[in-house]
């Protein structure tokens, strides 16, 4: 694992590398060109950085009756939308609505990091993830990923492990 970064709110770091910081989490910051055209920025941080699509995760917000959840699941696949309301013990869920989710995260999309948001919303993390000894999130802007421990993740974000992707 690579070494500790050192990063504060007051070097450029973004919300999600303060917390990881601030909990001293192991962790590393990889960057790269954003493209604006770019169709999925998932796929795009995969292919930019070489990391395998199994391994970097998308952060997606729905509403599951009524209340924003986040769903953090690997860029090679899709969020099984009943599977995330059934882990949060839901009925129905919806993907969010994309201003909703900004507001609530304090990021914009195609950046919102599961880490450091505004709003502690209920969080769900793949399952897959712990078939990985790092995965990468995003770091809280587009061409911003973090790699950390899934563990480190669920631990900080308090998520609960379910299946919820789907290839």
């Amino acid at each position: 694992m690579p070494k500790k970064q050192k990063k504060s709110g007051s070097s450029g770091g973004t919300p999600a590398t303060v917390v990881l910081t601030a909990a001293g989490a192991e962790f590393s910051v990889h960057a790269y060109d954003h493209d604006p055209a770019s169709p999925s920025y998932g796929e795009e941080a995969s292919e930019a950085l070489g990391v395998a699509p199994e391994r970097v995760f998308k952060t997606l917000v729905a509403d599951v009756d009524g209340k924003l959840t986040v769903a953090v699941v690997p860029v090679a696949g899709q969020l099984d939308l009943k599977a995330l309301a059934a882990a949060v013990g839901g009925k129905r869920a919806a993907m969010a609505d994309p201003a909703a989710a900004e507001r609530a995260t304090g990021y914009v999309r195609g950046g919102i990091s599961p880490l450091g948001q505004r709003k502690a919303l209920p969080t769900v993390l793949d399952a897959s993830a712990s078939d990985h000894a790092t995965i990468c999130v995003s770091a809280g802007r587009r061409g911003l990923e973090v790699e950390l421990a899934p563990g480190d993740l669920a631990s900080l974000t308090s998520a609960v492990l379910a299946r919820i992707g789907r290839v």
